[in-house]
This record gives structure tokens, C-alpha cells and sequence, in this order.
């Protein structure tokens, strides 16, 4: 089986798993938090190298107090619960996305966490919070507008690869598989600059339903693919 490299996902469906069920929203945000550990521990048995999961979009922030603070609640269970693991694993843990609206005490969390998985090499764990694809690639134009302001580098310089190098994803291989749960078939804004090429796969199950055979699932159809980069017809 042709293992991709790095996966990333659209976590989809946790709302809707829960409206099923007669349960509350944050039931479902609880039991969807719970199936990351699943898929990123089954990800990095079969020789993944990297996974992106998208956890909170900058349009999230609209969402209802009471849900908002259910969501940040259980990303900081979810961190402690799972730092000695990911240490012990060899997970290097990273956050992608603006950081200046997140409450403090999260903030003081993800900061714990990266600290402590900094070294690790063996599989890199990424979640996307308060981030959006036009706000990444707007943040490097940024920072390579002041470069050039300052006089650092010349604007005939800048290509795709030095512009990538600016991107919140920089550190990583660019995803082969973008995985969306719940039927949906967009990509909302996710990893637009990085998955220029990547391969997608729509499932119609919610997020709390798409267990580790799922993901294998999903790695299978991808090994069917010819990924040909616009190469050839």
C-alpha cells in the first residue's frame, strides 16, 4: 500500500453525530476530540509522517459562547491528557494559526506542549486552530512585503518556493491526502496554498464515525491513484 507522507484533515460531522443522537453539541465535540487520538496514533503505526487536523476555522469564532468554551476546554483536556503519550511516541506536537485571540490559559497549554515534543522527529502532529487559508497565505505576503520594505531581499527573488517558506506549514511536506468527514466535498478555506496538489477523499460519515479502518479506507483508495502533478494527460 502506497502510504502517504502527510495527511490532513477536515474534521466534519461532530455537531451533526450528536443532533443524531439527541445529544448535545459538545457530546459530540467530546467523542470527536476522542477519535484524534485514534486516527493519529493508528496514522503514525502504519508510517505516516505527519498529520494536520483542522480543529477551529477562523469563521468558528461566531459559534455560541457556551460551545466556544466547551471547544477550548476539551483542547486543553486533550493536550493533557495525551502529552506524556506523545512524548513517549516520539510526536512532535505544533499549532498552526493566528495565536493572538486565543484565551491565555490555552495559549500557556500549546506553548507547554510544543516545549516538551520539540524534540521529537519521529511523527509531527499539527492542529490548525483560529486558522484560515487566505489569512496564512495573507500573513506570509506580510512578511515578505516587510522584508522587501526593508531592504533584506530583492522582489525578483521571490518565487514559490521562497513564498512557501513563509507559509504556517513550512516545516512540513505539503499533504498527498486531504481527508473531509460528514459528505461535505469543499475544503473551507483549509491548507489552500498546501493543497494545491494533494489528493482528496470525501467521506460520508461524521467525524465520531470515522474510526482507524476508516482511515485505512481512505489510504487504499489513495494508493489507487496516479498522482501525476499536471505532468502529463
Amino acid at each position: 500500500m502506497n502510504i502517504p507522507e502527510h495527511i490532513a484533515i477536515i474534521m466534519d460531522g461532530n455537531g451533526r453525530w450528536a443532533l443524531e443522537k439527541g445529544l448535545a453539541r459538545t457530546q459530540g465535540h467530546k467523542r470527536g476530540a476522542e477519535r484524534v487520538k485514534e486516527i493519529v496514533a493508528k496514522a503514525q503505526e502504519i508510517g505516516v509522517k505527519s498529520v494536520t487536523i483542522f480543529a477551529f476555522s477562523t469563521e468558528n469564532w461566531s459559534r455560541p459562547e457556551k460551545e466556544l468554551k466547551a471547544l477550548f476546554f476539551l483542547l486543553k483536556l486533550f493536550l493533557d491528557s495525551n502529552f506524556r503519550e506523545m512524548k513517549e511516541r516520539g510526536v512532535k506536537f505544533k499549532v498552526i494559526g493566528r495565536r493572538d485571540r486565543l484565551p491565555a490559559d490555552v495559549l500557556e497549554k500549546i506553548d507547554e506542549v510544543e516545549t516538551g515534543t520539540a524534540v521529537n522527529n519521529d511523527f509531527i502532529f499539527n492542529i490548525a486552530i483560529d486558522y484560515g487559508g487566505r489569512w496564512d497565505i495573507v500573513n506570509a505576503a506580510k512578511s515578505v512585503c516587510r522584508r522587501c520594505v526593508d531592504g533584506e531581499i530583492d522582489i525578483e527573488s521571490i518565487n514559490e518556493e521562497f513564498f512557501g517558506k513563509y507559509m504556517q506549514l513550512n516545516y512540513v511536506k505539503e499533504p498527498d491526502l486531504l481527508i473531509r468527514t460528514s459528505g461535505e466535498q469543499r475544503i473551507s478555506n483549509f491548507l489552500i496554498w498546501d493543497c494545491a496538489y494533494s489528493e482528496f477523499y470525501f467521506s460520508p460519515l461524521n467525524w465520531p464515525d470515522f474510526t482507524a479502518d476508516e482511515l485505512v479506507r481512505a489510504i487504499e483508495d489513495y494508493s489507487k491513484r496516479d498522482r501525476r502533478f499536471g505532468n502529463h494527460g
